[in-house]
């Protein structure tokens, strides 16, 4: 087993093991919501656009996943400036901003939530940006990735 296999196994394994955290989530996330909902009655209709961003975010983050999987593939098999490496960051991408875009809105729900009840919401929404920052982040990375795929496309 060469460097780069070994690196690229080991990467491989590390997405794999984000994409079990995942899937736990996903599969605890209603009894996590609906035990705040019984502890927090007043505010049980915040429960469907929380469970809306939280789901939407797994979605986007496990096809994001899958989609580094297969770019590590990619460069397993010496292809890593190719269309298809090019498609997948491209995925990557989108579903950064698919990532970002949920976060905004669930920083407005939080807003919206805060105003009914009272509380104080800065703690939730300073995290919540600072997820935007992350994934701004890997959203430009991702960019700066594409120039030289498409240059070595194009020439």
């Amino acid at each position: 087993m060469n460097v780069k296999q070994g690196s690229t196994t080991f990467l491989k394994v590390i997405i794999f093991l984000a994409g079990i955290g995942v899937l736990a989530l996903c599969i605890w996330l209603p009894v996590i919501a609906v035990r705040d909902a019984r502890v927090h009655p007043d505010t049980a209709y915040f429960l469907i656009p929380f469970l809306v961003c939280a789901y939407g975010f797994c979605i986007a983050f496990s096809v994001a996943l899958y989609q580094a999987f297969k770019l590590l593939t990619y460069i397993e098999k010496n292809n890593a400036f190719s269309e298809l490496s090019l498609k997948s960051l491209r995925v990557i991408k989108n579903c950064a901003f698919t990532v970002i875009f949920l976060f905004l809105l669930g920083i407005v729900s939080l807003m919206v939530l805060a105003k009914t009840t009272g509380d104080d919401a800065a703690g939730p929404i300073s995290l919540s940006l600072m997820g935007i920052l992350v994934t701004s982040i890997v959203a430009a990375f991702i960019s700066v990735l594409q120039i030289p795929i498409k240059n070595s496309l194009n020439v």
